[in-house]
């Protein structure tokens, strides 16, 4: 459904989209991610049709956005992060003007009702959109890129100012579109890209850094060897003794406590199970283990690490094997594999050679 070969975007000496390629098919939610200033704005924009690109191409639907621009916007809803509202229509005349704009031919009223109710805003149908809340506005915002029932919708940071319970509605919402249309997530809150796609960009310095379906992602960091145990004893000789084993990688003790007991966060050798040594080996000196809780490693985790390695930053260091400062190696060694993987997509994908 969307196609980006070999995507080139200067400003003036600045390139801030760097030869990107991807492609994502119908009916696949993808999410775009990257630090301020990456590059996910421009190549979102270029998508729309609203920037040129310098070099490099972009089909939606077969169709080159530079060559056809117009049927390419019939083919995708956007919401972009400021809605493009009109404050003193109300939201039924506000969604009839888009209606219009868009050259919609689908029962109007009909069209307009069903999308109201898919968004929740039946019970503010007439209302000025002025006096609505932000989230309500975001909302109207949602119900402007879904009329004409576009193939693409493009969503950038689509739950900004809704609360825990809209946020939730909107992924669910987010989740069906998926069904039926392919939908690209910019958002900077990693959960709602975890929970929602199917997949995972991120772009930094205007290059695709990572490119990995999210179950993989998920299913490679759940096991990561971490835990948070809760042990009643002496801390200082407790963390001498974990730091001490040749399972465990990395031990530290944390601020908090469960009563008597100390909490520490534990990382065990890789390949290693640790969690029946580890209570004998407390057991033999009469330090109860009250609890023992395995933690998997976020996306978050993932994120700063495969940016901070494509931007050369050093991973922290420390003593004693890395069992003073917070380790990273699992990090690192999940972030390089795909970081690896993705370079090999990359490379694999053959030089495009129109001039735009």
């Amino acid at each position: 459904m969307i196609k980006i070969d070999h995507l080139v975007k200067n400003y003036g000496a600045t390139r801030a989209v760097d030869d990107i390629s991807f492609e994502v098919a119908k009916g696949e939610i993808v999410g775009l991610l990257g630090p301020n200033g990456a590059g996910k704005s421009t190549t979102m924009n270029i998508l729309t049709g609203y920037l040129s690109s310098t070099s490099g191409r972009v089909l939606v639907d077969g169709l080159n956005v530079l060559d056809e621009p117009l049927e390419v916007k019939k083919r995708i809803g956007y919401l972009p992060e400021q809605p493009p509202l009109y404050l003193d229509m109300t939201v039924e005349e506000y969604l009839i003007f888009v209606y219009d704009l868009k050259g919609c031919e689908l029962n109007r009223t009909k069209h307009l009702e069903e999308i109201c109710e898919v968004v929740k805003l039946t019970d503010v149908y007439h209302r000025l959109i002025k006096n609505l809340s932000k989230g309500y506005r975001q909302r109207v915002g949602i119900a402007q890129a879904l009329i004409g029932n576009p193939p693409v919708i493009i969503f950038d940071e689509p739950t900004v100012g809704l609360d825990p319970k809209q946020i939730i509605e909107i992924r669910n919402l987010i989740r069906t579109l998926g069904r039926d249309h392919t939908v690209i997530l910019s958002t900077h809150i990693l959960q709602e890209v975890q929970a929602v796609c199917d997949r995972i960009i991120i772009i930094n310095k205007g290059r695709v850094v990572a490119d990995e379906l999210t179950e993989n992602i998920n299913r490679i960091a759940a096991n990561c060897n971490r835990y948070q145990a809760k042990i009643c004893g002496p801390q200082r000789e407790v963390l001498s003794m974990l730091r001490d084993r040749t399972d465990i990688a990395y031990a530290e003790a944390l601020a908090a406590r469960d009563g008597e007991a100390y909490v520490y966060h534990i990382e065990s050798a890789k390949g290693v199970d640790i969690r029946k040594s580890l209570f004998y080996a407390l057991a033999s000196k009469s330090w109860p283990l009250i609890g023992l809780e395995t933690l998997g490693m976020n996306l978050e985790d993932i994120f700063i690490t495969v940016v901070d390695k494509t931007d050369g930053a050093e991973m922290p260091k420390s003593p004693k094997g890395g069992k003073k400062g917070r380790s990273r190696t699992f990090e690192k060694d999940l972030a390089q594999s795909i970081l690896d993987a993705t370079a090999a997509k990359q490379e694999s994908i053959a030089p495009y050679e129109g001039d735009e």
